[in-house]
């Protein structure tokens, strides 16, 4: 076709189009071509002549049926398909008339594509079809003939959905009455069109041959020929009968033409089945034509018999058994006994190929039809049928079908029923033939049944006992013709043949176990075929015409009992008659006394089981007699107490017992034993009485037999009520439950034995027989008795007991899983067993079992699951129980109880603690399951394991008080009493406190409580007891967090209650918390403290303070007289108050000062608790009352005019009461809140105040620092160096205007006699400390002493320093230039920065920050001595810096070897490491700032020590482990989005004391800022060991530098080079920031240096380069070597820009002063040390750097001159 945009012929102006053509043809010819296709002629009624005109076309058809029918003539099979379904889909939407006008053209494209190769366009065309037809309806009727053979034909199509299709549209057309109105109608075209498919049509007239391959031709007219005779099978059994004798005439010429009688030969299965289809519906429906074509007929089915196709057979006999009734002479035209019975027999033979179940059911209907003549000699006829049908069972193909091998049997069976009631002429005939098929036919078969395992759960016993049963009601009619006789005797040869076989069965000492079992199933079955089971499947079953209804009857009765089924019933089942019960009991009997002898002889066990399954079936006293006789021939001694059993027991089947089977049962070796068991059963059910049955049963009982056969016994009783009344008495009786109770004591101390794993194997039948006799009812009684019951539950009880103590692993496990086993199915089956007391116990000890952590039990987790299982169901039970019998349960009691003291024993860890709770957990659910009373059962547990209020209060007791540290310091809570009663050490600690575990149990159980909703009893009071447990939550969660360093185990616990939801959150969501937070404030009141924070927890939380809190201090009565709990209520309310509130507060605080008496000074009602109060208020500033708070120090003057002992002034605190330091510590804190927030000035005596007593309160902490183990005189010790800092930043921060209103001499007093008195205080102090102890951990709340000394300590000055009066400190050995003094002050200092507490070393490192600039002016003297020696000379920065460095890297080595460099290493804040990469870190920034005072020549030496001693290279490396990988800082973030994100490099670090930032992120800041200030002074150093790393190393470096790093420092120093005030005479430098570049002009006289200096992307790693620009007046070589050099001193110096061009300028200013170059380096200066070339060669004289003239020599190995290679003297 042509496509869219080729280039087209000229002059063509449209695509090309076949629609188009088509009306072009039309307009030419004026007509529009026919569908041409294959087959019919024109004359033909099936065509559709084209429709003249287009005018007519048009109106006609609508435009897109149009091109849809013209798709559906294309040959594309995917275009045809759519088409059709397009074409369905526009049937059932357009109009009736627009469809109306496609019918003409329909039928022609109908015939062709319903006949289509693809099956999908045929199944479409009938769907389609179905479409038009709805639409359509009867205007469809004039185009019926022409269309309806092919529909006929299209409703028998191969692929169903499409016939299926076909036939929903033929149903849709017509009604199913008039559906054969329909078929007469369009008969004859119908019988035109099929005719022609079956005798004139062929492959290459249905399809084209030029189009279509051969093999697709061919299939289509296979699929064609067998639509085409199915559609006239279908045709047949449609017409009416009328229409029959019309038919035969129509069908005269089909059926006289040989091709058609061809097709039952033909090579394809399809269409031979549709043939001999056909032909059973001509026998049918047109027999007397048949019969007229018999010849044709005849030879055409019957000599097909043995056609073996499975598509074929089922219609092949079909017609075969239509051949032979509908035509009688039919034997006429064929050779029998040539042709068809020879056939025959082979199939029999092979039976059936495969397809026995289609071909044997129609053996005895054919049989009954083959004429006497035929079958003559019968004998032989007979011989030969059944012989191949039984040859035909042995082959391998019908023994593994069990559907095969039972249709051959059951047709066997049927045949010979038939043949033996067949009367025959002769009676000696008949007797021979009777023989023949008794023995060599069913008896051979039956021994080949019995033979073979896949053949014995078949028919054949079934049909056997049916034919017996037809034989014997023959026997018993007495006819004069004398039948009853051939039925006798032929009933006698049956079981005389019978019991030859079996007995050569079973008379061999290797009897094969499977036919012996086949054997006693066949005879159980004969016994009695109603009550065994019979094979599922039902087949056909033939009835005979003279058998008796209810013979007929026999096989309708069928039973779903096991095979073993009960004796006992026998004697109501056995209904045969005596001709059957006689000849079955004596065949027993001579199996049973075989049998006997093997097994007394040979002791073989097949027999022995053998037997038991006869006495299972056949217990009668006589089958035991006989084994009793049999028996007899042992010896005397046996034969005496045998006589003594006889006087006891005349019944044979007990003596049996006594002689034979308990000799069975007692066998050791005997590994089964459920047969004996059953033999025993027999043996009961011959007894006569239930009393007779106890006793022998007792006996057994009380013998050593194994446990096993009790389980049998008792097992077997359980699943029949028969068997389990034999046995009734005995399982009730005492005998029995005495010894399942010494079982149970003896399994439960042998699993408890430490050799249990030994005798594990058989205690497991033992378990079983236990869980049986205990959970198994009958009728709600337990087998055995009560009593029983209830101490074998004590024992399981006691055994898990003990085993909850034992420890060694594994032991237990196999024991408690079996008492767990019995236990479960105990408490799920057995009603009511639950308030048995020691059930009630054993459950107690399951459920501690479960609820106490797995580890210490040496339990697996599979065991666990299985013991909650069990608890779980008996709790179910329990609750069951309780609530139907009204009981209470002691269970629950216990439980609650053994929980309450576990959680207050102070034993449990954290994972304990969570098994506890998910366990209390688990059992509340449960009883929350309870109808109707699980408020009260939950409410009743809780009750028992909650404390009452005394144990509540010991509970908090035992806390440790280790938490009011942190609150007392920050001030949030003043005390003035000794808060410390025993301080326990925590952080030792492995187990949590009781107050802990209750709190967080008990919360659970009121969260579950909560959120199911369930409320019990008085409202008011539940809700009270909820807040009472919540609140104690909140008071041990906020114990935690008050601890400065809460143990691992306290984190734990915390995050175990988040992981359980155990939380305040979660309460809130499901109740209301005002009555909880009024409770908690309640207590708040009462208690203070702790109770206090928690308040202020909850509010913070809550974000709201209820009007009932603020009645407390509206009115001065609301809090007067102040107590401890109120004061510290007020404290903690404080924050959350607005500003009027607080101004209020203050104001009644303020009044009750003024009006204190000097014995009120430091009690809490009096100005203690004023001050308090007064200074949590004005802690955040918040209020505008800075005008009262001179006033209030005036108050405080007058106390001290008044009673100077009540302030703590230079004395010794050891008497000091807790009331006095209280009262101190809060005036102390008052002081600085003063100068903050005082808006008045002070006055000369008020300011004098002030100064002096804080000199004196400090005199004091110095003096009484052995005291600082006292909380109180801890804090005292931190508010008085507080007051020092507070001053020293008041005047440090002081401005202009402030010191205006200042007394005139203050600020020169401060500095002169004030600051130095502080310091001359403290710095002594510091180093007493910190000799005292090595680090802070050591006294429990050093830290904070030392954090406020610190903090004072980091405001002394450097002329403080420098006059220190500390003693002198000397190391030996030490270099050192500097003056005694200051290596004195660095000696002290320089080793407390390892010190392992914080605080420590960031005071000490500021203090000695402040000394590194002085240093290197020390070392300048050295300098001359250092210049001309020969190799690199190296200087140590401050010796005792550089000790402690040493140190510090041994140490830091070990921590941070093992992690790759590149890796980021978490340092824990706060830990031993933390100290130690803190003090390492800052050591470096003060090398560093030391090194950054010095001069550059100096720093040459410097920079030399520090590469030889390596230690810059291990800084590096360690700080690439202790930066972050993304150095992002968290510090509050922009808000505009385009500025730069902040990182460690670009913010600065501020070092505090008091530690204010996040500690978590200040080492990897710290590391940051110490690779910064590295890479920007010893940018060289850096480089140098860059390019020495390994690859890996190296480009992280890279990476991170030019990242994070590298823009920062190139800003900084184009910065730095903008606003340098270094004047460089004669030489200009201008920076350009965004070019990264440096422009320096150097101008000397006539000569012009234009230098560009480039910085790069990974500056200052990667080399800066130096570009030329303009120059005037210097040499090319000159020019060159300048700027090598610049290019040198930049990457080689340590220094900035600045400083390189500094020194390029110098060594160009000696070359123009007349100074040669050095002919090694070409520089005048040298590189590295600045030196000028004074070493000259004797013969040249060249002059030389002595440090390039020492390179050349040792890199040479030679001592020659450079230049002239003369020797260099």
């Amino acid at each position: 076709m042509g496509g869219k945009n080729k280039q087209r012929t000229k002059g063509n102006l449209r695509p090309s189009s076949s629609g188009r053509a088509a009306e072009l043809l039309a307009k030419e010819r004026g007509t529009v071509p026919g569908f041409i296709g294959f087959g019919t002629s024109q004359s033909d009624l099936g065509y559709i002549p084209a429709v003249q005109g287009a005018e007519e076309i048009d109106s006609l058809v609508d435009a897109d049926f149009r091109m849809v029918l013209r798709k559906l003539s294309k040959r594309d099979i995917t275009t045809k398909l759519k088409a059709m379904q397009e074409f369905g889909t526009m049937c059932k939407e357009r109009e009736v008339e627009v469809v109306k006008g496609v019918l003409p053209y329909w039928p022609r494209i109908y015939c062709k594509i319903s006949l289509d190769h693809d099956r999908r366009v045929r199944e479409a065309t009938q769907q389609s079809f179905e479409q038009l037809i709805l639409k359509v309806k009867k205007h469809l009727a004039p185009y019926l003939k022409s269309i309806m053979g092919y529909w006929l034909i299209a409703q028998c199509d191969t692929y169903s959905p499409a016939a299926s299709a076909a036939k929903v549209a033929f149903e849709k057309a017509f009604p199913s009455g008039k559906q054969p109105e329909a078929l007469v109608f369009c008969k004859d075209e119908i019988l035109n069109v099929l005719q022609d498919h079956l005798l004139k049509e062929t492959p290459d007239t249905l399809s084209d041959p030029q189009t279509v391959p051969e093999e697709e031709r061919e299939a289509k007219f296979f699929r064609i020929l067998t639509c085409s005779l199915l559609a006239l099978k279908k045709l047949l059994s449609m017409l009416p009968k009328r229409e029959m004798h019309s038919l035969e005439e129509k069908l005269m010429p089909l059926l006289s033409q040989n091709k058609f009688w061809k097709y039952g030969k033909h090579s394809v299965p399809q269409v031979r089945s549709a043939f001999f289809e056909l032909t059973s519906a001509f026998c049918q429906y047109l027999p007397e034509m048949v019969k007229a074509e018999a010849p044709r007929v005849c030879p055409a089915v019957l000599l097909s018999i043995d056609d073996s196709d499975a598509v074929v057979c089922p219609a092949l006999w079909e017609a075969v058994l239509y051949a032979v009734t509908t035509i009688e002479d039919c034997w006429s035209h064929v050779n029998a006994k040539k042709g068809v019975l020879p056939k025959l027999w082979t199939v029999l033979r092979e039976g059936g190929r495969g397809l026995a179940t289609v071909i044997y059911p129609n053996l005895l209907p054919f049989i009954s039809k083959v004429p006497p003549g035929l079958a003559e000699p019968k004998l032989e006829y007979f011989r030969t049928f059944f012989s191949s049908i039984i040859q035909g069972l042995s082959s391998e193909r019908a023994i593994a079908s069990p559907s095969e091998s039972s249709a051959i049997i059951t047709a066997f069976m049927e045949c010979l029923r038939f043949v033996i009631l067949q009367k025959t002429g002769e009676e000696d005939d008949q007797r021979q033939i009777h023989q023949m098929l008794i023995y060599d036919q069913l008896i051979p078969l039956t021994d080949a049944v019995l033979k073979e395992p896949r053949l014995q759960n078949g028919p054949l016993f079934y049909q056997i006992a049916e034919t017996l049963s037809c034989w014997e009601a023959k026997a018993e009619l007495s006819n004069d013709n004398g039948t009853d006789e051939v039925f006798k005797k032929l009933l006698s040869d049956f079981w005389g043949h019978l019991l030859k076989m079996c007995v050569l069965h079973v008379d061999t000492l290797d009897a094969d176990e499977k036919s012996l079992f086949a054997i006693s199933s066949m005879l159980e079955i004969l016994q009695n075929p109603k009550r065994a089971t019979k094979p599922n499947r039902k087949s056909l079953k033939i009835r005979f015409r003279d058998e008796d209804e209810s013979e007929r009857n026999t096989e309708n009765g069928r039973l779903t009992e096991v095979r073993n089924i009960d004796s006992e019933m026998q004697a109501d089942l056995w209904h045969s008659s005596l001709l059957r019960k006689e000849p079955l009991e004596n065949l027993v009997c001579n199996l049973a006394e075989l049998s006997i002898v093997y097994v007394n002889e040979q002791k073989s066990e097949q027999h022995l089981k053998f037997l038991s399954a006869l006495l299972n079936y056949f217990s009668s006293n006589r089958v035991f007699q006989v084994l009793l006789e049999q028996g007899n021939d042992a010896s005397s001694a046996q034969a005496e107490s045998q006589n003594e059993m006889k006087a006891h027991h005349e019944s044979p089947s007990v003596q049996f017992l006594y002689m034979n089977l308990i000799t069975w049962l007692k066998e050791d070796w005997r590994k089964d034993t459920h047969f004996l068991v059953d033999v025993l059963y027999s043996v009961l059910n011959c007894c006569n009485s239930n009393d007779e049955r106890k006793i022998i049963l007792d006996d057994l009982t009380k013998m050593d037999l194994k446990w096993i056969i009790f389980l049998q016994i008792i097992q077997k009783a359980c699943s029949s009520t028969t068997k389990l009344s034999l046995v009734s008495d005995w399982l009730k009786g005492d005998t029995l439950g005495e010894r399942l109770v010494m079982l149970a004591d003896d399994l439960c101390h042998l699993g408890l034995k430490p050799t249990a794993a030994s005798s594990e194997s058989p205690s497991s039948e033992r378990w079983t027989l236990l869980s049986l006799v205990l959970s198994q009812h009958i009728k709600n009684e337990s087998l055995i008795g009560e009593t029983f019951v209830e101490k074998i539950i004590d024992k399981l009880q006691a055994a898990l007991s003990k085993a909850k103590d034992l420890s060694e692993a594994g032991n237990t496990e196999p024991s408690v899983s079996f008492i767990c086993d019995v236990a479960s199915s105990f408490f799920s089956s057995v009603k009511g067993c639950l308030l048995m007391p020691s059930s009630e116990d054993l459950l107690l000890t399951i459920f501690q079992l479960c609820a106490q952590r797995q580890d210490a039990m040496h339990l697996t987790d599979l065991l666990v699951c299985k013991l909650k299982h069990t608890w779980m169901s008996g709790v179910s039970s329990l609750v069951r129980q309780l609530w139907s019998m009204q009981k209470q349960s002691t269970f629950l009691h216990k439980s609650a109880l053994w929980v309450k003291n576990q959680i207050q024993s102070s034993s449990l860890d954290v994972k304990s603690l969570q098994v506890l709770i998910s366990a209390v957990s688990d059992l509340l659910s449960k009883l929350m399951e309870a109808d109707g009373q699980s408020g009260c059962l939950v409410g009743a547990y809780v009750e028992h394991v909650m404390p009452n209020k005394t144990e509540w209060g010991k509970l908090r007791e035992s806390l440790s008080t280790e938490w009011m540290h942190k609150p007392l310091l920050e001030g949030r809570l003043s005390m003035n009493c000794e808060p410390l009663r025993s301080c326990v050490k925590l952080c030792g600690t492995t187990k949590l406190p009781g107050h802990l575990c209750t709190s967080a149990l008990l919360s659970k159980t009121v969260l579950l409580v909560l959120e199911n909703g369930i409320v019990h009893g008085n409202d008011d009071a539940e809700r009270k007891k909820i807040d009472n447990i919540i609140a104690e939550l909140l008071y041990s969660l906020q114990w935690i967090e008050e601890l400065e360093n809460p143990p691992y185990l306290l984190l734990e616990y915390h995050h175990m209650l988040e992981q359980m939801h155990i939380t305040y959150e979660k309460f809130s969501t499901l109740s209301n918390t005002l009555s909880l937070q009024q409770t908690i404030f309640d207590r708040s009141e009462e208690h203070g403290r702790l109770w206090s924070l928690t308040m202020a927890k909850v509010i913070r939380v809550e974000n709201t303070v209820s009007c009932e809190k603020k009645q407390l201090f509206k009115t001065t009565d609301g809090f007067l007289p102040l107590t401890e709990g109120r004061l510290h209520t007020l404290q903690c309310l404080s924050p959350f108050l607005i500003e009027e509130e607080k101004k209020e507060l203050v104001f009644h605080c303020v009044a009750k000062l003024m009006t204190c008496t000097q014995t009120e000074l430091s009690s809490t009602d009096g100005a203690f608790g004023c001050l308090s109060i007064l200074n949590s208020c004005l802690n955040d500033r918040s209020i505008d009352c800075g005008h009262l708070l001179p006033g209030i120090l005036k108050i405080i003057m007058s106390w001290k005019n008044d009673n100077e002992d009540s302030f703590l002034f230079s004395c010794n605190l050891k008497e000091t009461s807790a009331q006095l330091l209280g009262f101190n510590i809060e005036m102390i804190r008052y002081l600085p809140l003063l100068l903050k927030y005082s808006t008045a000035p002070l006055a000369d005596n008020e300011w004098d105040f002030i100064m002096c007593s804080m000199l004196a309160w400090l005199e004091t902490t110095s003096e009484n620092c052995s005291l600082y183990h006292v909380p109180l005189v801890q804090i005292f010790a931190c508010v008085s160096c507080d007051l020092a800092s507070a001053l020293s930043a008041y005047f440090e921060a002081a401005a202009p205007e402030t010191t205006e209103n200042l007394p005139v001499n203050l600020i020169s007093e401060w500095k002169e006699f004030f600051s130095e008195g502080i310091h001359n205080l403290l710095l002594p102090l510091l180093v007493k400390l910190t000799g005292e102890t090595k680090n802070a951990s050591e006294g429990p709340f050093q830290n904070s002493v030392l954090m406020s000394l610190g903090e004072a300590l980091t405001y002394i000055s450097k002329d403080q320093l420098l006059n220190h009066k500390l003693p002198a400190k000397f190391v030996a050995g030490q270099k050192t230039n500097l003056p005694d003094k200051l290596q004195t002050l660095l000696n002290t200092l320089s080793p407390l920065l390892l010190f392992r507490a914080r605080p420590v070393q960031i005071s000490v490192y500021h203090m000695l920050y402040k000394l590194m600039p002085e240093l290197p002016k020390f070392d300048d003297e050295d300098l001359k001595s250092y210049g001309d020696e020969e190799e690199e000379s190296a200087l140590s920065p401050p010796a005792a810096l550089m000790s402690v460095l040493a140190t510090q890297e041994l140490l830091l080595e070990n921590i941070l070897e093992c992690i790759p460099v590149g890796e980021f290493a978490v340092i824990q804040p706060l830990s031993d490491e933390f100290c130690l990469v803190l003090g390492y870190l800052l050591t470096w920034k003060l090398t560093l700032a030391f090194f950054k005072a010095a001069s550059s020549q100096l720093r040459v030496l410097y920079s030399q020590y520090l590469r030889r001693t390596k230690s810059l290279n291990k800084l590096l490396y360690h700080l690439f482990r202790l930066m972050p990988e993304n150095p992002v800082s968290s510090g509050p973030t922009s808000e505009v989005p385009y500025i730069d994100t902040k990182t460690f490099f670009t913010e600065e670090l501020h070092l505090d004391v008091k530690g204010t930032g996040v500690l978590s992120s200040q080492i990897p800041h710290l590391a940051c800022s110490v690779y910064h200030i590295t890479l920007k002074d010893l940018p060289a150093m850096v480089r140098l060991w860059w390019n020495s790393c390994e690859k890996r190393v190296f480009n992280v470096v890279d990476k991170f530098t030019s990242k994070y790093v590298s823009s920062v420092l190139s800003s900084q120093e184009i910065t730095s080079v903008q606003n340098s005030t270094q004047l460089l005479s004669g030489m200009m430098v201008k920076a350009r920031s965004a070019a990264r570049e440096v422009i320096a002009t150097y101008s000397v006289e006539d000569i012009f240096i234009e230098l560009i200096i480039q910085l790069p992307s990974n500056y200052p790693l990667g080399s800066i380069t130096v570009e030329s620009g303009k120059r005037v007046g210097v040499a090319v070589q000159q020019w060159r070597n300048w700027m090598l050099q610049l290019s040198t001193y930049l990457t080689h110096q340590n220094g900035s820009i600045m400083d390189g061009l500094s020194l390029w300028k110098n060594n160009v200013d000696k070359r123009f002063e007349g100074i040669e170059d050095c002919m090694i380096c070409f520089s005048v200066i040298h590189g590295s040390n600045y030196s000028l070339p004074k070493k000259a060669c004797r013969t040249c004289k060249k002059k030389f750097h002595s440090a390039c003239l020492y390179k050349w020599f040792t890199s040479s190995n030679k001592s020659t001159c450079p230049l002239c290679r003369e020797t260099f003297f």
